[in-house]
């Protein structure tokens, strides 16, 4: 395996090829934790790795140096996929001091005993000279923690990005060029969709900020690292800042009998009498992972739930309560569902669109059991109205 970025600047971190589950998010093809070797005059280590590979990090670092030739530990994310092996590289690494923002440091003091340790805070655009090497460190708040902060290896025009640019992606390579690059771009889009999406204000200003350096290699902190591709995906965070719409609409739905299922169906055969991409999902076989990622660049959305309990189904529920956190903007939508008693669960769908500020094409329909012709009808119709939206997206 090539681990070389450039002369002296390894990459040393860990392939986790079975992790599947990410706080939430599925991680269907595992990750990587990238931590990355800088030798010069004197030695940097950017970032660490989760608690459980640390032992294997140390030793990929010793391939390179002795751990006690290691002068500076910079840490440019406190969340402990990142920070989780500093206490024990502390440790092992007896004359490092850690480079943290002020931020980081609080937030690190919060997860860890760091009374014995030695840190110095680096201001925003603050330069380290390394003899040889000089590092830069750039706060990127929000991007997508408070304290997030890139590093510049300014000789080699390599940016040390953190999570900006990454993917959950376990490979065998360590490059964008040695590797499959649709499936590349794939978990770089699901990556931004689950993590980065509420946050495209910050992420916007990051790039209009980085994007001034000479940049030749683009080294985020999960996935492959950006040499031979870069502008690929920089123009695709362009778009996805802004939830930019492609001419595609998605139903998703939840059933109990099958008569939502119908109705998601007819909503679905409606849209396609148009010429738009049509995305029919059932949220009970499809992880909201991938339905988030389906969602942030369409340009309408239909959601159908069956009532339960004076509510919607639990899946449907969840969902919502997913995509209303990360916010995707700028969508048409649309509410369907059946009931039995009481019409809830429309009603409650409704609800979560609205708090998402996505603007009906129609009144929701809804039917008592099973959909009659008129009923269908209207989905059918609605299902056209979110296809000429999308049609002009």
């Amino acid at each position: 395996m090539d681990t070389k970025l450039t002369d002296n600047v390894f990459w040393v971190g860990h392939i986790d090829w079975s992790v599947r589950d990410f706080h939430g998010y599925t991680t269907s093809r595992g990750s990587t934790y990238n931590a990355y070797l800088v030798k010069a005059g004197k030695t940097a280590l950017i970032d660490t790795v989760k608690t459980p590979y640390v032992a294997q990090f140390l030793e990929n670092v010793k391939a390179h140096v002795a751990l006690e030739k290691v002068d500076y530990l910079v840490c440019n994310h406190a969340e402990p996929d990142h920070s989780g092996g500093l206490p024990e590289t502390v440790r092992a690494c007896p004359n490092a001091t850690v480079l943290c923002n002020a931020k980081c440091k609080d937030a690190l003091a919060h997860h860890y005993d760091v009374s014995g340790w030695k840190i110095q805070v680096v201001k925003d655009a603050e330069t380290l000279a390394l003899g040889g090497k000089t590092l830069q460190f750039f706060d990127t708040p929000m991007v997508h923690w408070p304290e997030s902060m890139a590093t510049y290896l300014v000789e080699d025009a390599i940016l040390f990005s953190m999570d900006a640019f990454g993917q959950h992606y376990a490979s065998g390579f360590r490059f964008d060029d040695e590797s499959d690059l649709c499936e590349v771009m794939q978990e770089a889009k699901i990556y931004y969709a689950n993590i980065v999406l509420p946050f495209g204000r910050p992420v916007a200003t990051t790039l209009a900020r980085l994007g001034g350096l000479k940049l030749s290699i683009v080294a985020p902190s999960h996935g492959v690292i950006w040499r031979s591709h870069f502008t690929k995906i920089v123009e695709a965070y362009q778009a996805w800042m802004v939830s930019k719409p492609t001419k595609k609409v998605v139903i998703v739905f939840s059933s109990m009998w099958n008569s939502t299922r119908v109705m998601a169906e007819a909503v679905a055969a409606g849209a396609e009498e148009l010429p738009v991409e049509v995305k029919l999902i059932d949220a009970a076989a499809t992880s909201d992972t991938n339905i988030v990622a389906e969602v942030m660049d369409c340009a309408a959305f239909a959601a159908g739930s069956p009532t339960l309990n004076m509510g919607i189904m639990p899946r449907m529920a969840a969902t919502l309560t997913y995509l209303r956190g990360l916010k995707p903007l700028g969508k048409s939508c649309f509410a369907f569902g059946s009931y039995g008693w009481a019409a809830k669960g429309t009603e409650e769908v409704s609800q979560y669109l609205q708090a998402m500020q996505m603007a009906p094409v129609c009144e929701p329909v809804t039917c008592r059991f099973a959909p009659d012709a008129a009923t269908l009808a209207g989905c059918r119709a609605a299902g056209r109205a979110l296809a000429e939206v999308a049609r002009k997206a």
